[in-house]
Order: structure tokens, then sequence, then C-alpha cells
């Protein structure tokens, strides 16, 4: 009776999508039937929730029977979210046989969702069996990692699986335990090799890298690191983020693996020949394709849509955040890439910033800063400036504004403080500021510019007052008095 019960939920909570609704009633019962489970945690009036669910649909038609996708409304099953430590939304886990394996911590489109998860489902390490079984995972469009064993009780084989079994979720896993199918990649005794993808293959580099020295979880771990992306990986949507942790030049152009694998690497091939002079320098080198970064260029590095050419768009962005482009049209001998890369190593090059036109009058009781005046106004060694970031969309920042203003009139006479904006959208935030929400407020003090402090208290007219008295310089000047210390 009970598995009767049992199938007549699956076949409910899956109803007319292919994600599935979980409920407290069911939970523990259905989440052990999948083997891997992606379990998204929602409630109904969320905006990043309404924003995910339709990427997600998708995600679980595409991904029907290889991984299962399911959500819980946490509104409405309270137990559940509660058991498994659910404190925001949309939060996403993955399961494996009912038991909580992981967070998920992957891209939220369909696609980032569907290439993740397709990581995620069968083994850690897949085993291999014949050179057919290894020329088959190998020709894939990501990197692979296999590791060559003398036997199953190998205790390097062992470590091997600890390894994939911690990072399988980046990384693609495979393992043998007959050497000889790695006879062709010059395996003689037990190894792990990094096999870059086909399509990335070039004269600049060697496609296949062997592990030196004794296997390690922390020595598989900096391996991996250290060689997979190679001189220049092609920059992703879902691979961005790991990219960027360094310093990183990107040429963006017409790149599609799928359809015109040999066009894409024309211009790839270009990049390779220069970067290879220059691969000692720290910069890590990569292509990516226009369409998939057009907001973010137009946004970022102000590249229009009529801008595009069929040459490649060069950009360098640092880990601390400076932003360079190379001005120069890509030729097609790399002469141009060539110059660029000696002048930014050189330090000749100067920072791209994105910015507003200067005001030509600035003489309102709340000065406008763009990017390019915002180290003549906040950061001017003799002022203390208390800065608002604002987005003009932004209903908080409109609700401040009055009152901004007011602060600003009061203070208008004080020769010694400034009261400013800028809006965060339309310019480069300065390092040192971290604007992740609107309005964001911060307070830099004359002669201390690098370390503003975050505002962090109430937005009254009085409040404001009562935290520049403790934290400004010099008395402030009230509506043309000064105060008294």
């Amino acid at each position: 009776w009970r598995v009767k019960f049992l199938c007549v939920l699956s076949s409910a909570a899956r109803g007319r999508n292919d994600a599935l609704e979980l409920k407290d009633a069911d939970f523990e019962y259905i989440a052990p039937e999948h083997e891997t489970l992606l379990v998204k945690f929602y409630a109904p009036w969320c905006g990043h929730c309404k924003k995910l669910a339709p990427e997600f649909e998708t995600a679980a038609t595409r991904l029907k029977g290889t991984v299962t996708l399911a959500k819980v409304d946490c509104t409405a099953n309270t137990e559940t979210c509660k058991r498994y430590g659910v404190t925001g939304y949309p939060t996403l886990k993955i399961f494996r046989n009912g038991q909580e394996s992981s967070s998920y911590d992957g891209p939220r489109s369909a696609d980032g969702i569907v290439n993740y998860m397709k990581k995620q489902a069968g083994p850690d390490s897949v085993p291999l069996h014949s050179e057919h079984d290894l020329e088959n995972f190998i020709n894939s469009f990501d990197a692979s990692i296999v590791g060559f064993f003398s036997g199953t009780d190998s205790s390097q084989l062992s470590e091997f699986l600890k390894g994939a079994s911690l990072m399988r979720e980046s990384f693609r896993f495979a393992h043998t335990t007959d050497l000889e199918l790695g006879k062709k990649y010059e395996v003689k005794y037990e190894s792990v090799l990094l096999f870059r993808p086909p399509r990335l293959s070039s004269k600049f580099e060697e496609s296949v890298v062997h592990h030196r020295g004794p296997l390690s979880i922390t020595g598989l771990r900096r391996f991996i690191r250290d060689n997979i992306f190679g001189l220049c990986p092609h920059l992703t949507k879902e691979n961005k983020d790991s990219l960027r942790k360094r310093d990183l030049l990107t040429a963006y152009y017409d790149l599609d693996y799928l359809r015109n694998p040999k066009g894409s690497n024309y211009w790839r091939n270009r990049v390779l020949k220069v970067a290879s002079k220059f691969s000692s320098q720290g910069l890590l080198y990569s292509v990516a394709n226009r369409n998939d970064f057009l907001e973010e260029l137009e946004d970022e590095f102000g590249l229009g849509a009529s801008d595009a050419t069929e040459l490649p768009f060069v950009t360098i962005r640092t880990r601390t955040g400076n932003k360079y482009t190379m001005r120069e049209e890509f030729t097609r001998d790399g002469t141009s890439l060539e110059n660029f890369l000696e002048d930014y190593f050189a330090g000749r090059l100067k920072r791209y910033v994105k910015s507003e036109p200067v005001p030509a009058k600035n003489n309102a009781a709340v000065k406008v800063v763009v990017a390019d005046t915002f180290e003549e106004i906040v950061n001017d060694p003799e002022k203390d400036v208390l800065i608002e970031f604002y987005a003009p969309w932004c209903g908080h920042c409109k609700k401040l504004e009055p009152k901004y203003t007011e602060l600003g009139e009061q203070l208008y006479s004080d020769p010694n403080i400034v009261i400013a904006k800028m809006d965060a959208t339309a310019n480069d935030v300065p390092q040192g500021y971290d604007v992740q929400g609107f309005p964001t407020i911060y307070f830099a003090a004359a002669g201390r510019k690098d370390e503003p402090k975050r505002y962090e208290g109430a937005r009254e007219v009085k409040d404001f007052i009562n935290f520049l008295k403790l934290e400004a310089s010099k008395p402030l000047v009230l509506n043309g008095v000064k105060e008294e210390l």
C-alpha cells in the first residue's frame, strides 16, 4: 500500500511542470528516490525567486532523465525549510539519495544550471574500462582530469577519489585501474593527467598536462588550479567569476565553437601567439563571445552595438577593479596587441573609467560627483565629504532626496564639508567603496581619504548632523552659525 501511495504522490507532485513540487508531508519519502536532486527553496513573494522560476523550469525540462529538479514553498512548508537551515530565498541545495550533499553555488540561468548539474549526475569520478571510454570522456567541452592507477587497492586511487568527491562540482573526473589505457599519453606508472578541451588545442601549449610528485588532495587541487585554464581559456558567463579572480585580458569577438570552431580559433591563435611572449608576467588571457557580454561591455566599457566589428575588442580587468581597453585596431599580425601589452606592463596605459560628463554648473547644496571628478571633489584632502551613491530608479533614494538636500542646505556655508551624490549606475565606483545596494552613503574625512567610513545610521536630517558632529574634522557651520565643540 505504501509503495502505491508514494507513486501517486510522485506523479501528483510533478503536475504539469518538470520540477517536482515537494511538501512537508512527502519530502522525506520522495527525495531518497532520486540519486541526485536539486531543490529550490523559495517564497512566492520573493522577487529573485520569480526571476529564477522560468530558468529553473526550463532547466528541469532539459535535465529530465538525468537529474531531477524540485522546489519547496517555504511559506507553506516551514518544517522542511527549517530542517535544512533555509534563511533566505531562493536557496538551492543538492541532495544525493535523500541526504543533503552541498549548497548549489552555480549559475542561475537555465544553461548554467543544466551544465552545472550534468556534472553532478553519476559518480564523483567516472570509471573507464577501455580506450573508447577514455577518448569519449576527454572529448568534452570542458577540461578533464583522469587518474591512471595500478589496481582498485591503490592508495593513490583512494586519495584521487577523495579529491574528486570534494571538487566534482567544479571539475570533471574519471579514473582507470588499467595503466595500459594511458600508453598513448606516455603513462608508465600511476599518474594524473589533465586533458584540455580539444576545441582549445593549439601549438602554443600542451594539450595534456601530467601531475608530478606524490598525490594528495591539496596537491591535486593545486595542480588543477594551476593548469585548468591554460594560456588562453574560453571566458563564459559560467566561468567568469573564477577567471576574474586574476588580472585578465579578454578578446571579445564573434566566437562560436559549436557552429564555427575554425573561425573561433582564428583570433584566439593570434592572442595566443602574443600571450606566449608575456606568459610569465602574471596576466591571464582569454577569448569570449561578444554577444554573450554585450550588456556588460556597454555598461562597463562604453561599447555600443554600433561599435561592433569583426575585429576583436580587447580589455584588461584587474582583480582590484582597474580597467583598460585597447583603442588601436586589432591587427592580424598581432602587432597592436603586443604594443598594448608592452604599454600595460610598463604602466603607460590610462585606466578606463566610466563617467558621466562633468556638470557645467555644480553650485547646488548637494554637489554632483561623476567618476572623472571623484578625485577632485571627494578626495580633496582639505575637505570632509559625505557622499551618497544612488540609482535613478531606486525608491529609497527618491525618498531620501529631499532630506539629503535639506542637509546640504544647512551645511552650504560650511567651508570644510561637502555634501555630495553620485549616480553609481552611470559612473565607476572607486576602490575602497563597497556599493552593493542603494542608497549607500560614505564619509571621507579630510586627511583620511584612504579610510572612507560607511554611514549605517538613520536617514533623517538630524541623524546625519549628529553623525557629522562626531566625525567631522572641524566644528560644523550650520545655517551660517559655527557649532561649538
